[in-house]
């Protein structure tokens, strides 16, 4: 596809439409261009490198003059696929280049007619059924133009040349070794690090943000500055979703060495600092981190696990400058003419809630029977012996008649998360319950952290609903997100959850 289409033009079948082979052909060149267009305006081109072996070209052990080109799939400069099965072994001759020179390992795309066919009744009916895709593997002296091959490698042979092997340093090969520097990388969409790896660096960063900034601005460690910074940037790019083992140890590698000149500041400038046992033991873990191995999953963890224990080495040292100093505010605790108040209000529940003077925000709601609702909450009823959905239009001791949806269970407990909270206030949870239910007894934990019983005493089987509130006291509102667990103490009694909103005091 070496230029775009004017226009596209897909088959048309009708009623007693007389197709011919043209028609056939063109049918199956319509998707074959499509293709080749969505590659090449949405993918860069170059190797895939995270589907199966990403079309790697590393030494045979055989001390020869061979490579093999491992399975992979690839997209050249006009969209096309090259797709790589099974691994290619490809011999260099030294005689067909004038040595010393720098020879490339490339893919290119080919197709040929197979299945070739002639039919006996009428042998002018002759031709090849199918059209087999294929990639072949050559070794050129000329540079790769991309529209027409995708480098895999390069290798800068000599003159005396016995034997092709993998660099010892991927970063900086030597003559004579598999140099992977240059080949293109394909863009994709995402990023294919798993969620696990992508949460433990997120951690790693945060902790090294906080300990580098110090370093940076408290104790006027300029380079430090730098290191933050990248860090940051790293973040960011993990949170876009654009960092995976494509780019991660090319990244980790930068903060490496910014890390590294830090030190030497710190050596250099800041005396009392080098001397203490915390710095020695940083800059041990940092300095034993090595780059001339191969990019795997082994290197990863070992990267990580240095990074995690020079990082508590610093956390040790600066414990008391970067923890934060936590205060819970203090609030008049409302008095029961406002919880019953509550308990009976009809009104709906605005975003500011004013009772008896208090002033109350709201900081989150749950809506039982929402699915998005339920599912952003993580909202789960688990191990219940009966469960069972209800919609009820009651009245409110005033005579108002509300409608809602709710869930009555039996057994089991109840976990649920209140969001965007504010940590180290009291968060007010207010459930619409069915008072007829009443009389029951919940367990509660916020963030597995035990906390007062939730106690519903008595009911009524006329005004059937009530507000229901229960105070999280601001010692447990750690984070500003809570994971709750409602247990109920009597597994007999069902207990029921209609809408939910969350307070806290302005």
């Amino acid at each position: 596809m070496a230029d775009i289409v004017k226009s596209f033009k897909r088959i048309n079948f009708f009623r007693g439409f007389l197709a011919t082979e043209d028609d056939l052909n063109e049918g199956e060149n319509y998707h074959v261009m499509k293709r080749a267009l969505h590659n090449r305006v949405m993918h860069a081109p170059g190797v895939v490198p995270h589907f199966l072996k990403g079309m790697k070209v590393c030494q045979r052990g055989r001390g020869d003059l061979s490579v093999e080109v491992l399975e992979g799939y690839a997209i050249d400069g006009q969209g096309r696929d090259l797709y790589l099965k099974e691994p290619v072994i490809k011999t260099i001759d030294p005689l067909e280049f004038k040595l010393p020179q720098t020879v490339y390992v490339v893919a290119s795309y080919v197709e040929e007619p197979t299945d070739f066919v002639t039919y006996k009744e009428n042998p002018q009916f002759k031709g090849h059924k199918r059209i087999t895709e294929g990639v072949r593997i050559d070794v050129i002296a000329r540079e790769p133009d991309i529209n027409f091959e995708v480098e895999l490698a390069r290798i800068f042979l000599e003159k005396d040349v016995k034997a092709i092997r993998d660099a010892l340093d991927p970063l900086n090969p030597r003559a004579n070794e598999i140099d992977l520097r240059f080949v293109p990388k394909a863009g994709v969409a995402g990023s294919f690090l798993p969620p696990n790896m992508k949460a433990e660096l997120l951690s790693l960063f945060s902790l090294q943000a906080s300990l580098f900034a110090h370093l940076g601005h408290v104790l006027k460690v300029s380079a430090a500055l730098d290191v933050l910074h990248a860090i940051i940037t790293v973040q960011m790019m993990l949170l876009s979703g654009y960092v995976d083992f494509r780019n991660l140890f090319d990244l980790m590698q930068m903060i490496v060495e910014l890390q590294k000149f830090m030190i030497l500041q710190i050596d250099r400038e800041f005396a009392s600092l080098a001397k203490a046992k915390e710095f020695a033991t940083f800059k041990w873990h940092i300095e034993s981190i090595k780059f001339d191995r191969k990019f795997s999953k082994e290197l990863y963890v070992s990267l990580l696990t240095a990074q995690k224990n020079a990082s508590e080495a610093l956390s040790t040292m600066f414990e008391a400058a970067i923890k934060p100093k936590v205060t819970v505010k203090e609030i008049e605790t409302p008095s029961e003419v406002v919880w019953e108040k509550i308990k009976v209000r009809s009104e709906p529940f605005s975003k500011t809630l004013t009772v008896e003077g208090r002033d109350f925000v709201l900081v989150d709601m749950l809506d039982i029977y929402d699915e998005a609702s339920e599912k952003a909450h993580k909202f789960a009823i688990l191990k219940e012996r009966d469960r069972y959905r209800s919609r009820l239009k009651q009245k409110y001791p005033d005579g108002t008649e509300v409608e809602d949806v709710g869930v009555h269970f039996e057994g089991g407990y109840c976990t649920f998360e209140i969001q965007g909270v504010e940590p180290n206030k009291d968060v007010i949870l207010i459930t619409r319950i069915d008072y007829v239910r009443g009389e029951y007894e919940c367990t509660m934990e916020v963030n597995g952290k035990k906390a007062p019983n939730l106690v519903v005493e008595g009911n009524d089987l006329k005004a059937r609903w009530r507000n229901w509130p229960y105070v999280i006291p601001a010692e447990l509102v750690t984070e500003p997100v809570l994971r709750i667990v409602m247990t109920p103490i009597r597994q007999d009694r069902d207990v029921n959850i209609f809408t939910l909103w969350a307070y806290q005091p302005k």
